[in-house]
């Protein structure tokens, strides 16, 4: 363990983190809504503390440890949420409730304890969504990108932040030139998709804000409707092609825009795994739809829409889903444990890993049945080894033993049970809204539950290994 190493890399990514402030600064000014001196005081107390450990650990030179790298991963999620939640605290809200916003937003869950949306200052709402659209790849991928041009490596936070199938393999033989790419890549898809927003009736300041929250997979929005607001079928589309693009995995991004080798998407195993099951929640809610025969029932449009949005993990919404019969809205809540694909921004289970204990319960179903038959487990063409199974199983349990303990946390304050399974679900897959008293935000919680949530949130968005490895005491040992 190198602290000083540490040190210095942590102060250069709290650098990078309070030149984001600009940002709202600049909205502000533009919208005179009064927010400027918040967004300035915020900058320059981030920019001081980052300057001071650049300044102590001015002349440290030393290598970093993929130890080192799970401590700085960690830590600057949990230091990112703090300093993120500064401009909510002076807009007047309580601190926990701005630990809570800060961490939603950071990890792209999208939960909020704010409403009347439409009433704050436009660099407030700004804010929010570019905490998401940091969150959701930019802000990792940009400081690897950035960190080998200042003599720093950054391969070891690349391999503790990148989940999945992109943590296994390099797309370009250089770590920088991978995260460049991530990078244009992501950028890309923001642009384009902030573009078809405004050209499709979004206001230029709503098209940049969506934009950033809808290819973050965040689920912030500038209004209290949501999507819903904007009342528009285009806006819909739009919305939904850029929610799936996030939700697939950037590595066939790459390789079809870098290597023009667009059949990748289709040859991919995980890629038609998660369209497929898509289709299948999708067709189940409607059957439940049209059974039930109810008049709260979604309407097709409405359903489509949050199929995409909850399946994917985003969170955003176009009508009053809690209104509809519990059986589809607790169908779409379980289809976001799934999640998105590996290598996205997207959160939940991760549809590679559900293809894989799939595979495995289904090859030991068969051993059973054929005791003497040699079955190997396949994703696709490709073998995957019984280490591999064991670990993802391993995972799985972790998982579900993380989410039991939760839901008992949350249970204790006195959550009712629906509500607090559905926050549960929706903060560990970094999903957003839930059901019961948290289908349209979570200001009605006690603190208590707000900071299990909270913690929830950083334990989805580490993928829970990379967060439950630095509190064993094996970790530390030297």
């Amino acid at each position: 363990m190198n602290p000083k190493s540490i040190l210095n890399l942590f102060s250069i990514l709290v650098l990078f983190f309070s030149l984001s402030f600009i940002f709202p600064i600049i909205v502000s000014l533009f919208f005179d809504d009064g927010a400027l001196f918040l967004f300035l005081k915020t900058l320059i107390s981030i920019l001081i503390v980052g300057l001071i450990g650049l300044f102590i650990t001015r002349n440290v030179k030393s290598e970093l440890s993929q130890k080192d790298g799970f401590v700085i991963i960690v830590m600057f999620w949990i230091v990112l949420s703090f300093a993120g939640a500064v401009p909510f605290f002076l807009n007047g809200m309580t601190i926990i409730d701005s630990i809570f916003e800060s961490m939603s937003g950071i990890t792209t869950t999208g939960a909020t304890v704010i409403s009347n949306l439409d009433d704050l200052p436009e660099s407030i709402l700004f804010y929010r969504q570019l905490l998401q659209w940091m969150g959701g790849m930019g802000l990792i991928v940009l400081a690897i990108a950035v960190m080998p041009l200042l003599g720093i490596g950054g391969g070891q936070i690349y391999k503790t932040e990148v989940p999945g199938a992109m943590g296994e393999q390099r797309l370009t033989p250089r770590i920088k030139e991978t995260a460049q790419a991530l990078w244009i890549i992501y950028l890309g898809l923001t642009l384009v998709c902030g573009f078809l927003y405004y050209i499709n009736g979004m206001s230029a300041f709503d098209a940049i804000s969506h934009a950033m929250s809808t290819v973050a997979i965040g689920g912030f929005s500038t209004h209290d409707e949501s999507i819903g607001f904007f009342n528009s079928i285009s806006i819909e589309l739009i919305c939904m092609t850029f929610m799936l693009l996030s939700a697939f995995s950037f590595a066939l991004h790459y390789f079809a825009l870098y290597k023009k080798r667009p059949l990748k998407y289709i040859f991919d195993p995980e890629f038609r795994f998660f369209l497929t099951f898509i289709l299948l929640i999708f067709l189940i809610a409607m059957l439940i739809s049209l059974f039930t025969n109810d008049s709260s029932s979604p309407s097709f449009r409405e359903l489509s829409f949050h199929t995409v949005s909850m399946v994917s993990t985003t969170g955003f919404s176009i009508g009053e889903s809690s209104e509809w019969p519990f059986s589809i809205s607790f169908l779409l809540l379980i289809g976001a444990f799934v999640g998105a694909c590996s290598g996205s921004v997207g959160g939940g289970v991760k549809s590679w890993r559900v293809m894989i204990m799939l595979n495995h319960a289904y090859k030991n179903i068969m051993k059973i049945i054929h005791p003497n038959s040699v079955i190997s487990l396949k994703i696709g063409t490709k073998s995957v080894d019984d280490d591999v199974a064991t670990s993802v199983w391993g995972f799985f349990s972790i998982y579900v033993i993380s989410f039991v303990i939760l839901l008992l946390a949350v249970l204790i304050s006195g959550l009712d049970l629906e509500s607090a399974f559905s926050a549960v679900g929706a903060c560990l897959n970094n999903l957003g809204p839930g059901l019961g008293v948290v289908s349209e935000n979570y200001a009605e919680i006690n603190s208590f539950s707000k900071g299990v949530l909270a913690f929830a949130m950083l334990l989805g968005r580490l993928e829970i290994f990379t967060l439950l490895v630095i509190l064993t005491p094996m970790f530390w040992a030297k």
